[in-house]
């Protein structure tokens, strides 16, 4: 099977390695650009549209996780490409796959582990259905699920020995606007939108800037009450009145009672599906 493929790894040898290791498991996988930070792997995976991307996650700049996630948000049409993340830490593994990655391989790559990989990247591509989404072979999805099973057991069993209680949620936003500062409660807001340092909070009456990384925030919401739908993006799920999903499979947001019409990533566009 032909297919065209990105390699984004920052140590020029283990870079070298992985081609010469995939020309001979994979002779008709053409390797179109290798670049060594993320910040290249996006602009080149978005210009070139190869069919995988093998992706280091510990890399200068964007990391391989926050490259998958901007594809996934920037991707303008068609299928996404296969990712295989590229690593030296297995912890790694669960976020890889809740990432949308075909697979992933520890470091120094192993050439019978990758022609796994490769076998499960042909299958993927061969089994293609539509263009939004991919069907993984059955033992691959047996896999995912035992990791992360084995994830969430062994970060329970971490909690309950650490005995780290869970942050506090939030009631009330503090926004200074002036020399006055507001409380708005966090009832109030519909949603929450990242920019550079802050955050724009949004309620039905105004909007306010808060400074605050959004992972932070995220951090002290309710993930019942507020959902994230964008990189950028976090929204109160009551507030939302629909969700449209157009052919292209990208679904836009109607708030009640306001104007705005938020765009969900591909990344999050399973939260919308009916019941």
């Amino acid at each position: 099977m032909s297919a065209t493929a990105l390699i984004a790894e920052d140590e020029p040898l283990l870079a070298a390695s992985l081609k010469a290791t995939l020309a001979g498991l994979w002779p008709q996988l053409r390797i179109v650009a290798s670049v060594t930070h993320g910040a290249a792997a996006l602009e080149q995976a978005l210009g070139l549209r190869p069919d995988v991307i093998f992706l280091d996650i510990r890399m200068p700049g964007l990391s391989g996780l926050e490259v998958a996630e901007s594809l996934a948000e920037d991707w303008p049409h068609g299928p996404l490409p296969l990712i295989v993340f590229v690593t030296a830490y297995d912890q790694y593994a669960v976020r890889a796959f809740e990432h949308a990655a075909v697979d992933y391989v520890l470091k120094p790559v192993e050439p019978d582990r990758l022609a796994v990989t490769c076998r499960r990247l042909q299958t993927a591509l061969a089994a293609r259905v539509d263009t939004t989404t991919t069907d993984l072979p059955k033992d691959f999805v047996a896999a995912l699920a035992a990791l992360r099973g084995a994830a969430v057991g062994s970060a329970a069993a971490d909690r309950s020995r650490a005995e780290v209680p869970a942050a506090p949620r939030l009631r009330v936003l503090q926004a200074s606007l002036g020399t006055t500062i507001h409380m708005v409660p966090v009832a109030d807001v519909l949603y929450f939108e990242a920019a550079d340092k802050y955050i724009k909070v949004v309620t039905a009456a105004r909007e306010y800037l808060i400074r605050i990384p959004l992972r932070r925030l995220l951090q002290q919401l309710d993930p019942d009450e507020f959902w994230q739908v964008h990189r950028a993006m976090v929204v109160r799920a009551d507030a939302i009145a629909t969700a449209v999903r157009d052919a292209s499979g990208k679904v836009e947001l109607a708030l009640k009672g306001h104007p705005a019409k938020l765009v969900v990533s591909r990344l999050y566009a399973h939260l919308f599906r009916p019941m």
